[in-house]
């Protein structure tokens, strides 16, 4: 098996529709029959992106404790184990929580893809790690979560 594909839907900000449109395909690739699969995603309390996870199956996510609190991350491991065709990963830039198995989201997508399995994801521009000096010259702040 070779390596799997990535396929990111690059938005200019928060809010402008990648995950609806991530989501929105995985619905026309699972009615063409594509083995499709909802690794993580976050709606961020959005009506109409929370619809759209309706009918697709999602991943369990792993359960993290960190400073006497109860996180979520992508469980690597579980979508590894299921080997859908395509997986669906928001957030690309995403730093993952101390304790995780990867620092970064980034690094999880790229043992998805090693391992074969497309993956489609999101990002914003100013997470883009090439841009963070334009982005900070614009915004006045620099971006911690970026992807190389």
């Amino acid at each position: 098996m070779g390596r799997g594909r990535l396929r990111i839907y690059l938005g200019a900000a928060p809010g402008v529709g990648k995950t609806y449109a991530m989501l929105s395909e995985a619905h026309r690739r699972i009615e063409r029959g594509t083995d499709c699969v909802v690794a993580f995603v976050e709606h961020h309390d959005r009506p109409r992106t929370e619809v759209m996870l309706h009918g697709l199956e999602q991943i369990q996510r792993e359960e993290l404790e960190y400073r006497g609190g109860a996180f979520t991350e992508m469980d690597v491991d579980a979508v590894l184990a299921r080997r859908p065709k395509v997986a669906l990963v928001d957030e690309l830039a995403h730093t993952n929580i101390p304790g995780s198995r990867n620092a970064k989201r980034w690094q999880d997508v790229e043992e998805l893809l090693a391992a074969g399995i497309d993956v489609i994801s999101t990002v914003n521009i100013q997470h883009l790690e090439s841009l963070g000096d334009v982005v900070e010259s614009i915004t006045g702040v620099r971006q911690q979560e970026t992807v190389p």
